[in-house]
């Protein structure tokens, strides 16, 4: 991670269903020894929770940036950016669609629904860890996010 002075410490709310991908996330925090809290949900509808504090997420932090998968049971992914996007509340939180999918409309939705990027998985190890970095490096160090 990049040393820059006004980088802080946010949380991060991934919403993956794929236990592989959070495991290499998390590897990749550790690794590249990201300060950044990383919150973990598997379904859409947990996310919603999350950003709602309802329910187990009474306590939830509010994160300083989503990376959200398209593919996810109870709720996909764009039904989740679709109704955080239209929340006063929720709105400008950064939302990184982090997934699988190379489905032309997966990308042309997201960007529509205001998606701030939209990343393809890397498969191998490697590759994958070193998307992460460039996610922190980008997101959360050199560009300025609200409080």
């Amino acid at each position: 991670m990049a040393d820059y002075a006004n980088s802080r410490v946010i949380d991060v709310l991934m919403v993956e269903d794929d236990e592989g991908d959070v495991f290499m996330t998390k590897e990749a925090f550790e690794y590249y020894k990201i300060g950044n809290k990383l919150h973990v949900v598997s379904d859409g509808e947990q996310a919603m929770q999350f950003l709602h504090k309802a329910g187990p997420y009474a306590d939830a932090p509010r994160p300083g940036l989503i990376l959200l998968d398209v593919n996810l049971p109870r709720r996909s992914g764009l039904e989740v950016l679709a109704e955080l996007k239209q929340d006063p509340d929720l709105l400008l939180i950064p939302v990184v669609m982090l997934t699988t999918s190379r489905a032309e409309e997966d990308i042309v939705r997201s960007y529509a629904l205001h998606a701030n990027a939209f990343i393809t998985k890397p498969v191998d190890f490697e590759h994958f860890i070193d998307a992460i970095r460039q996610i922190d490096n980008f997101f959360l160090t050199l560009v300025c996010l609200p409080n």
